[in-house]
């Protein structure tokens, strides 16, 4: 994994801003800190800064290609998981490989099949080719937008990146939110629209989406769509279907020539990747298979069982360290250091994000990074397989809302009265936008069409913020994350598998139980879900209370926004929040968390507010 960016000059010579573009690539560092390049080709400026995972001799970028009269030029951020079979195509096409390294692959790929390129990329990846004869940029983002890709077109100048600090240091666009990106802020985050990238014109390529800049021009295409197709399969091939897709996904991703461990929560979904890579890692002599888990000092002595977290995580993960025979590390993490870092958390997500479940990733993953480059985690196979409980009660299924964000009141009462009085309104709007994606078929029921409507909600939103929480805090760390469960092609099948086979035998990811029962242990295989696990140490509310109360004694741009009086109720009345803020597990801590968030974002970006 690693870090790009480049910048057009529409007033030509772009070396005479060398300093802006060393500037934009430190930023970058973090998320490749072995190496770093840059390819100055006229008025473009192609910037790289290299996490090495695969062939880490001869995976340098940018890398350059010349065939014929035009010469190519890629710098690319991610991993593609059929290099082997994309390699044999293009071998019978006539090309050579000088390198193991898949960015070889996708640069002759491209050079190949130019845009059609995208529709034969199995992987995680944001990457920009450059044709220096043609003056023509190409753009691509993954289809299901693990990776990246911010960009800003203005004045004629071009720039795109990896991170959205990235895009601020080019100077094209200043840190300006308008009401627009206030909304975002405080009635959509820590989600965002898909797109938008909350700073006023700055946006984002949509998930399956290319652009091609030439001549000035700058023309985006949709390459993937999630479509609907009759399911004609029965049950069991559904189940062996479903085993055999996220099994080839785990194992395509298990490749790497630098050190790899897997997240283990003891949940259903971790649980399996752990399983079937630690079977791979025996059948290819391996060895054992490392594996991390996260918990919060004194979890134990005060967690509370609620209907979105039942059960604590240690007695599942001890189960599943027998079960796959791994080398197990548990790390600790103390309360205050959760704390302090929420703002290092929103300064590596480059926006306020999802409180402490931000700031512990972030702490988790620095542990990991010391011994390891490459980890597999479990995300996205709740929002694939309907394994939230919003999808199981019938009373909230239908309700015309973004299901974990259905009320607006607690939202509200943190802004002073009269701030963003279209708030709701354009929350509403944006939940029209998405449920109008969802493609049917004649034969859908009023349950499955629902479902469709409701996968497409979880699939651009809850899912991507999710994405960006794991790509931001990972990276951060320099620590690359793949995700198995966000392979395309069980992406299409669960969007088509009918209800009554995806919550097979009544239970969330029902399908999934089925297709791993034997394989895991019993009662990992039927284990409620429990979500990413959170403090219940009543410190770290005391903690937050006091930096939230800090913050409202303050006179800057934030609290012109900010309720004292609604924040000093949930610090007072942490109880009376009937439900959360965000998710499943927001609420008054989180809320608190949130608005130390705002307040260092505002505060290391120098963020302006023009309405």
């Amino acid at each position: 994994m690693c870090g790009i960016a480049g910048y057009i000059s529409k007033a030509g010579d772009i070396s005479e801003k060398m300093n802006i573009l060393s500037e934009m690539s430190d930023t970058l560092k973090n998320r490749g800190p072995d190496e770093g390049g840059m390819s100055i080709l006229g008025n473009i400026a192609l910037i790289h800064r290299r996490l090495a995972v695969v062939d880490v001799e001869n995976g340098k970028q940018p890398m350059t290609f010349k065939r014929g009269e035009e010469t190519y030029v890629i710098v690319y951020n991610g991993e593609l998981y059929n290099t082997h079979e994309l390699k044999k195509d293009l071998l019978l096409e006539g090309f050579e490989f000088e390198t193991q390294s898949d960015t070889e692959v996708l640069l002759k790929a491209y050079v190949c099949y130019k845009e059609k390129c995208a529709e034969k990329l199995n992987g995680i990846f944001a990457f920009a080719v450059y044709e220096v004869h043609r003056k023509r940029l190409f753009l691509c983002r993954d289809r299901i937008g693990v990776k990246p890709l911010f960009y800003s077109y203005k004045n004629g100048d071009l720039v795109f990146a990896s991170q959205i600090k990235t895009i601020l240091k080019s100077k094209i666009v200043p840190p300006v939110i308008d009401e627009k990106g206030l909304c975002e802020i405080f009635f959509v985050g820590p989600a965002r629209t898909p797109g938008c990238g909350v700073f006023k014109d700055i946006n984002e390529l949509l998930p399956g989406e290319y652009a091609v800049f030439e001549k000035g021009n700058l023309k985006k295409e949709k390459y993937f769509r999630i479509k609907a197709y009759p399911h004609k399969e029965t049950e069991r091939e559904t189940v062996e279907h479903t085993r055999f897709l996220i099994k080839d996904s785990i194992e395509r991703q298990l490749i790497s020539d630098v050190p790899l461990c897997t997240f283990l929560s003891g949940g259903l979904d971790s649980s399996i990747i752990t399983q079937t890579a630690s079977e791979y890692y025996r059948h290819t002599g391996k060895g054992r298979l490392n594996t991390y888990s996260v918990e919060y000092r004194d979890n134990a002595k005060y967690f509370q069982k609620s209907l979105f977290q039942p059960n604590a995580d240690t007695e599942y993960i001890n189960l599943m360290i027998r079960s796959a025979d791994t080398e197990h590390h548990e790390v600790i993490l103390e309360n205050s250091l959760l704390c302090e870092a929420l703002s290092s958390a929103a300064v590596a997500r480059d926006l306020p994000g999802m409180a402490d479940v931000d700031s512990s990733l972030l702490l988790f993953c620095k542990e990991v990074k010391k011994n390891f480059t490459v980890a597999l985690s479990g995300e996205c196979a709740d929002e694939l397989f309907g394994g939230y409980p919003w999808y199981h009660n019938r009373e909230i299924l239908f309700e015309e809302c973004f299901p974990w964000s259905r009320s607006q009141e607690i939202r509200r009462s943190i802004l002073k009265k009269g701030i963003l009085p279209h708030g709701e309104e354009y929350l509403k709007n944006r939940y029209d936008e998405t449920v109008a994606l969802a493609e049917k078929l004649p034969e859908d029921t009023k349950l499955s069409s629902r479902m469709r409507e409701m996968f497409m909600l979880n699939f651009y939103w809850f899912m991507q913020c999710l994405l960006d929480r794991k790509d931001r805090m990972s990276m951060e760390c320099g620590l690359e994350v793949r995700v198995p469960f966000c392979d395309y092609r069980i992406v299409e099948y669960a969007y088509n598998m009918p209800w009554e086979l995806k919550a097979l035998g009544g239970r969330e990811k029902g399908i999934v139980r089925k297709a791993f029962e034997g394989i895991l242990p019993y009662d990992i295989c039927y284990r409620k879900k429990s979500p990413y696990p959170k403090t219940h140490n009543p410190l770290y509310m005391k903690l937050v209370s006091e930096r939230a109360r800090n913050i409202l004694n303050k006179n800057n741009v934030l609290t012109e926004l900010l309720s004292k009086s609604g924040i000093e109720d949930i610090i007072e009345h942490p109880e009376g929040i009937s439900s959360p803020w965000y998710g499943q597990l927001m609420r008054a801590p989180q809320i608190l968390a949130y608005i130390i968030q705002l307040d260092a974002w505002f505060e290391h970006f120098n963020v302006d507010i023009k309405i």
